[in-house]
């Protein structure tokens, strides 16, 4: 009887989650999305202030979930993955003089399932922004010199917060050819990012060899070296003790939105108190340097 009204309770607690993942404007989601829109609808703590940081373990284990997936049936808005492209980028459409335009930026997800998701909901053409995984790597020699031909071009990259995503953008020049000049920014996720929203952890697994080569969690502790830069203490911490959150952990509509704002490179919108601040130390009455 228990098991029952228990199992009543997460398949009602799905289809909420369901409608939250793709609220506001009818948002594609992938399963692994909906899991973590399902983890924040039982388990409400990521509302806690990001003064207080931290990660949460998932108060659903994945194979309950599935089990409500399956007795739910179809939900709107979850989207069925399809298999890598395998063709190269580009040479689905037959217009010859494609490849003789500038490109000035790409975005590669770590993920083909958050690869996917974004394409599904625009972002390419919203955002002027073609999206590739690291499973369609190399990239075609024509998109290649699509991004030398703006003079200020950007290749932007998303990956999970774990060992192995951290050392992503080191292992991009292995994974593909990226011509000199061309920035390569990151873009998260990061430790300190998911511990601010707290996002949902995981157990990580061994890292690859490749990733092994680049970064260890030990070497982490010790010299703080990701992404050819440098990580606090309490990232090294983090990442020492073996846990991982994935990109998809993020709300896809915070997701979209963010991933919008940061490959238009669209400065963040300040808040009336922040507005407020930068007046009165400015002056009322101060003349406009410029």
């Amino acid at each position: 009887m228990a098991d029952r009204v228990r199992r009543r309770m997460l398949d009602r607690l799905l289809r909420i989650a369901a409608d939250r993942a793709g609220a506001p404007s009818g948002i594609r989601f992938t399963e692994r999305q909906l899991y973590y829109e399902l983890c924040r609808t039982v388990s409400p703590l990521h509302r806690m202030p990001s003064r207080l940081p931290g990660t949460l373990p998932a108060p659903v284990s994945y194979p309950a979930f599935e089990a409500a997936l399956r007795r739910c049936g179809e939900l709107p808005g979850l989207l069925t993955l399809t298999p890598p492209r395998i063709r190269p980028a580009g040479r689905h459409t037959p217009e010859p003089d494609l490849f003789d335009y500038g490109l000035p930026r790409l975005l590669v997800c770590e993920s083909e399932a958050v690869a996917q998701m974004l394409r599904a909901n625009g972002l390419p053409m919203e955002s002027a922004c073609p999206v590739l995984s690291a499973s369609e790597l190399p990239l075609d020699p024509g998109i290649t010199r699509m991004l030398t031909r703006t003079g200020r071009s950007a290749v932007y990259l998303l990956h999970d917060a774990s060992t192995e995503g951290l050392t992503f953008p080191a292992r991009l020049r292995e994974l593909t050819d990226i011509p000199p000049g061309i920035r390569v920014v990151p873009l998260g996720l990061r430790p300190r990012q998911v511990r601010a929203l707290h996002l949902t952890h995981q157990r990580s697994v061994a890292p690859t060899a490749t990733a092994a080569q680049h970064i260890s969690p030990e070497r982490t502790l010790e010299h703080g070296i990701v992404e050819g830069g440098r990580v606090d203490s309490s990232e090294a911490v983090w990442l020492h003790r073996g846990r991982v959150v994935e990109l998809e952990a993020v709300r896809p509509a915070a997701l979209l939105r963010t991933v919008h704002r940061l490959v238009r490179e669209v400065p963040p919108t300040r808040s009336a108190v922040a507005e407020l601040r930068r007046v009165r130390t400015a002056g009322f009455l101060t003349w406009p340097a410029a």
